[in-house]
């Protein structure tokens, strides 16, 4: 008796359907991801037991800079200590990050002006729309304007850099609150906006006035709540002392320090 044939079957598989799926998926992960913003300082953070995880909304991040590695082992400490602020606003679009990095900007000009009537600092249009969109910055008021109007590409270049001389907000060993030095001016602004948007809300694209954003204003509490710091677990505390001191000086005095979680072998 022969043996029976068994019909072939063709091998191909239609993958029509995988890939429409995968794109599908792809297009969501990058919809609802959160981007981390470029910092122009690298920074190995000090391990510890803490699980608090900082919030990805509604945070005001300080990154103080370390000492840079050079090629023949000794450290460069002039780059050392320098001072960078990064916000992010709410989720939605009203309270969005751009939003609150140019309310932030107009009022920390405004107190500059204020403070400093003999060198007054003024911002077009063009240039508050490019400082929403930075996502970290640090340099000296009066640096800003020229800076905010270079392309992308060299803004980049400037803090890739790193110059001493061009990079990082002024501070200093300050505790007078009538002469708030440029650290402290930005910080006072930004508790300014957050009570601002807690009493006044803000107006939407329609110049219509929208409900008040708490949420903002419980972030960054007078108290300091929704403010972290992030520094390298190599910097010396006296380098750090010196941010720390400052925000204490404006009464902020329960900010978080970012670390790393500490292994099982550490």
């Amino acid at each position: 008796m022969g043996k029976p044939k068994i019909k072939r079957k063709s091998t191909l598989i239609d993958m029509t359907a995988m890939s429409d799926v995968t794109v599908l998926l792809l297009t969501f992960f990058m919809l609802t991801s959160t981007f981390l913003a470029k910092e122009p300082a690298t920074v190995i953070t000090p391990s510890s037991v803490s699980e608090i995880k900082v919030p990805l909304s509604n945070l005001v991040t300080i990154l103080v800079s370390g000492a840079e590695a050079k090629s023949d082992g000794s450290l460069n400490r002039d780059v050392e200590g320098k001072v960078f602020i990064g916000i992010t606003g709410d989720v939605d679009s009203v309270y969005s990050s751009e939003k609150v990095r140019r309310d932030l900007l107009i009022e920390a000009n405004r107190l500059y002006n204020e403070r400093f009537p003999e060198a007054k600092v003024n911002f077009t249009a063009d240039q508050v729309t490019a400082f929403s969109k930075l996502g970290m910055f640090g340099m000296p008021m009066k640096d800003l304007p020229a800076f905010l109007s270079l392309p992308t590409t060299e803004q980049d270049k400037i803090m890739k850099e790193f110059n001493p001389a061009k990079v990082g907000i002024p501070i200093n060993d300050n505790r007078d609150l009538t002469k708030l030095n440029e650290f402290q001016i930005w910080m006072d602004a930004m508790q300014r906006i957050a009570q601002d948007y807690r009493n006044n809300g803000t107006l939407n694209g329609k110049g219509e006035p929208v409900d008040p954003n708490p949420r903002f204003f419980e972030a960054i509490k007078k108290t300091g709540e929704g403010i972290a710091v992030k520094g390298d677990k190599d910097t010396p505390y006296s380098v750090m002392h010196l941010v720390l001191d400052n925000l204490q000086t404006l009464k902020l005095n329960k900010f978080s320090l970012m670390t790393a979680l500490k292994s099982e072998n550490e």
